[in-house]
């Protein structure tokens, strides 16, 4: 039995899976959707299902497929029904849940449905505009609207509220409210400038474009949700045996969720009402608060371990998570030492250590298995980026140095020891085996590491104000302690030396 509409009566709910009562197959389209991607179908279109079957929001989504590849018709052959299986760990405790999606109204191909899409304009009931079309769809082109349909996203947006201006002769109130959710810092800012600019070389009337400015709301967004996609055959299987149906759609998402909204328009909320339905989406004056916490805690604390959980022998994040050294020195890293770190007026160390707690339970993910060697790729940007800039708070707040930061730093730079290949790229050498460097600066690092004295390896590295944008060696104590931990590596292992370690043994 395939999941469709016609077969929902015969599904049983006794298998754990929550099935969508008939009422909502007739609730109105009030959402058009650019992208059929993963991430939308696990995040947004879970909050905009989850609202509906609580009887908050009570609209469905019209998805645009704006892409060659694959088809519509996977849709269209289940009723553009799926079931979302979500998996993780909240609290110490593991979630493994099955719903099946109602969501979705239709999937419409921009390439061959254009006219239809087009019509969505002239609904009253539709005022939301979702879009994941990867960070390039953001991105100003020579564009013709008038094509059928223009080439680029920012191209098909402003010909849907073009229009929609003229469905509704420029009244204020048929104004959008459009909520990119690619992972570019300002997005909606910067979705907006580009709809604008490219409505001025169209030229397009006066009148529209300031009907574009007045009537409708760009929204800054910040995402974060790992949704993997299908499931892998055998766990498939196992699935929609449980279920008692199969589903070639069904893809499989992280219990954890967040979605912040940049907006303090009071109609914007009311607009939103999906938000009421579950704590991980919500609407904020700034959402900065949230990138700061996204980007330290969880981008910060991967980046600070990635070398060294590697170094020491582990393949997954998980496999990681269940040695309880390694899972020590996160847990300090992350609550004593980012936490600490990162508070400040607008984020507060109890809600640091909040988000801390759940990056944990993502950590230990036993449905996911994200490598660690994976992470690793463009690690100079990234430790640069993510956490110099706590490294250089913890010294202004504290007189002494971080033993999990300069553990992870030495580590970082015993991974990035490397050489050329015969082949052209750069490696490191761990146990007699070779690992990939896949970083923009490994030429660098290889010839720092020519000399092969490491302390003068480490006092040129932290001294490199053009490299770093700062002088590391100026923090107190810092370029000792790195050293301190770089020669217990190289004279004992890295696994041994980090087991030995306090700081793995002890959660505080």
């Amino acid at each position: 039995m395939q999941l469709s509409k016609q077969h929902l009566k015969n599904i049983s709910t006794a298998s754990g899976v929550v099935v969508p009562d008939d009422k909502i197959f007739s609730l109105p389209e009030k959402v058009l959707q650019f992208g059929t991607g993963v991430l939308l179908r696990g995040l947004p279109d879970y909050f905009i299902d989850k609202a509906n079957r609580h009887g908050i929001f009570n609209g469905r989504v019209v998805m645009i497929k704006s892409t060659s590849t694959g088809s519509a018709d996977e849709f269209s052959k289940q009723d553009n029904l799926y079931t979302l299986c979500i998996r993780g760990i909240e609290n110490n405790k593991k979630i493994e849940e099955f719903v099946i999606n109602s969501s979705i109204s239709r999937v419409l191909s921009a390439k061959e449905n254009w006219s239809d899409i087009l019509q969505c304009a002239y609904n009253p009931e539709l005022k939301i505009i979702i879009s994941n079309t990867t960070e390039v769809g953001i991105a100003l082109t020579d564009d013709d609207i008038r094509l059928t349909p223009p080439q680029s996203f920012p191209g098909k947006l402003l010909s849907f509220l073009y229009e929609r201006y003229k469905a509704f002769q420029g009244n204020k109130g048929s104004g959008m409210v459009v909520i990119p959710t690619e992972l570019i810092t300002d997005n909606g800012i910067k979705l907006r400038s580009i709809v604008l600019e490219l409505a001025k070389m169209n030229k397009l009337e006066n009148e529209f474009i300031n009907w574009l400015q007045e009537a409708n709301h760009f929204c800054n967004s910040l995402v974060d949700r790992i949704v993997p996609g299908k499931l892998q055959d055998n766990d498939r299987l196992n699935a929609e045996r449980m279920l008692g149906y199969t589903d070639e759609l069904m893809i499989m998402a992280e219990s954890f969720r967040l979605w912040a909204i940049e907006s303090s328009d009071e109609e914007v909320k009311q607009i939103l009402s999906f938000v009421q339905a579950d704590e991980g989406v919500t609407i904020a004056p700034d959402i900065e608060k949230f990138r700061e916490l996204k980007l330290r805690l969880l981008n910060g604390t991967h980046t600070f371990s990635c070398g060294l959980a590697f170094l020491a022998g582990f393949k997954t994040v998980r496999e990681a998570m269940n040695d309880s050294h390694f899972s020590s020195f996160i847990h300090n890293l992350a609550m004593n030492e980012i936490a600490v770190a990162m508070s400040n007026g607008k984020i507060s160390y109890n809600e640091a250590c909040d988000f801390a707690s759940k990056v944990l339970d993502r950590f230990r993910n036993p449905f996911l298995d994200h490598q660690w060697i994976s992470i690793t790729a463009q690690y100079s940007s990234k430790m640069k980026m993510r956490n110099i800039p706590l490294l250089v708070k913890h010294f202004k707040k504290n007189s002494y140095v971080p033993d999990g930061m300069a553990l992870g730093f030495a580590a970082y730079l015993l991974f990035m020891k490397c050489s050329k290949s015969e082949k052209g790229n750069y490696v490191g050498h761990i146990n007699g085996c070779t690992y990939p460097v896949q970083d923009d600066h490994a030429a660098y690092f290889a010839e720092k590491w020519r000399n092969p004295d490491a302390d003068k390896v480490v006092d040129s590295i932290l001294a490199d104000k053009e490299f770093w944008e700062t002088d590391l060696s100026s923090l107190n104590g810092f370029a000792e302690k790195v050293k301190m931990y770089l020669h217990a590596f190289l004279q004992n292992g890295v696994m041994s030396t980090f087991a030995s370690t306090a700081y793995s043994k002890t959660v505080v």
